[in-house]
């Protein structure tokens, strides 16, 4: 009894570093989240532009982060990944600031907009900085074989974040004005800067340093995987609702919320799955649980059926990330771990980009229902991918 008394306690410390780390992240997507509701509406109704400059406002932010990894790489492994975080909090302080003055512009729209893409552009560089800092600094602090760990619980501050974030802003945006997030997203990044200031910095790692592309090209396999599989997380959070309004049904906000819960569960449940099974293993039993659920979306004759899809494609895109993200950064040398944490970050960024058009044209030509069909399908594909990968691994 008394022997096996030591390993709760070692994972608990574990875990806590871990959190310790990763409460970046949750203030990045907290400031991430706070306008995301309320920014259409702004610049549509309050701005007067149209729906297509409300939706470019918000895609520059994501442009940015996609545009910003390789530059956010490269900062975390020359200059630390302490240091890269405090250039994203930073960028999240400048983001609030011209947040605000967008806010006090109203009258001028154009300045005010302006002032807002501005923000958007400076919370965008912040995701990429803070998004692959805290990663590499997590798994430098525990260790590679905890990987698959710091990755999940990474994962559950960005969405627990957004899930907070989100109705929060749209509270403060009704009870006092839209100037309030400006101050909010200052004020959070001050925060943590001064949390930071004392935080020990993990040493920069000498050693073989990759260039950005070369380290896309070795993660590039296991990063084909991911976004096979993330397509069907960008269809359901983008199209659900319009999936529900053809239908004739109501309730849309419970499939994300039934897709959120289930994705935190399986993550707190199964995380140490990859290092027992192999990312590769859990991987392809993963893509299959969300071709399930998505298929069951298809084919769902009613929201409670709708509803078990949702939760089932978030069960199993759940643990996707992690575990080909073990494999992944298992192709790049540690001195480098920052750039190829980076370059596995863009194939995420690339499915949400994708899936948007890509399901979009599908819904013009066959309805909603059937882009959870392709998306079922591309799950599939991801599948087949991992199992040649999965092969040719053991092979060598």
């Amino acid at each position: 009894m008394s022997a096996s008394a030591p390993a709760p306690a070692s994972t608990l410390s574990i875990t806590l570093q871990i959190l310790a780390i990763v409460f970046y992240t949750f203030i990045a997507f907290l400031c991430i989240g706070l306008p995301i509701a309320v920014l259409p509406g702004y610049v549509h109704d309050q701005l007067g532009f149209s729906a297509v400059i409300a939706g470019l406002t918000i895609g520059l932010q994501y442009l940015a982060t996609l545009l910003s990894r390789p530059f956010a790489g490269r900062v975390a492994d020359s200059k630390g990944t302490r240091q890269a975080i405090i250039y994203g909090l930073l960028g999240i302080a400048v983001s609030g600031v011209l947040t605000f003055a967008s806010a006090l512009a109203v009258n001028v729209p154009l300045l005010s907009l302006l002032a807002l893409l501005g923000g958007r552009l400076f919370l965008g560089i912040a995701q990429g900085l803070i998004g692959v800092a805290t990663l590499s600094w997590g798994i430098g602090a525990v260790g590679a074989e905890h990987t698959a760990r710091v990755i999940s619980w990474n994962g559950i501050a960005s969405y627990g974040a957004i899930a907070i974030g989100a109705p929060l802003g749209v509270m403060l945006v009704d009870q006092v004005n839209f100037a309030t997030l400006g101050l909010m997203l200052t004020v959070l990044a001050s925060l943590a800067l001064l949390v930071i200031r004392n935080k020990p910095s993990m040493p920069v790692v000498r050693g073989e340093r990759l260039p950005f592309w070369a380290a896309f090209g070795r993660v590039a396999p296991c990063g084909m995987g991911l976004t096979l599989a993330s397509i069907g997380y960008g269809t359901l959070t983008t199209f659900v609702t319009l999936f529900y309004l053809e239908q004739g049904w109501y309730g849309a906000a419970w499939c994300l919320s039934a897709f959120g819960l289930c994705f935190i569960l399986s993550r707190l449940l199964f995380v140490n799955a990859v290092n027992r099974f192999g990312g590769y293993q859990v991987a392809i039993v993963c893509m299959s649980t969300e071709a399930l659920g998505l298929t069951l979306l298809w084919l769902a004759p009613s929201p409670s059926l709708a509803l078990v899809g949702a939760g089932l494609t978030g069960f199993g895109l759940s643990l996707v990330y992690p575990a080909l993200g073990v494999e992944a950064i298992k192709q790049v040398p540690v001195a480098s771990r920052g750039a190829g944490l980076g370059a596995y970050a863009v194939f995420f960024d690339l499915a949400l980009a994708i899936a948007g058009p890509l399901m979009g044209a599908v819904a013009l030509h066959l309805g909603y229902a059937w882009i959870f069909c392709i998306a079922a399908l591309l799950s599939l594909a991801g599948v087949g991918l991992t199992l040649v990968l999965s092969h040719r691994a053991r092979s060598y």
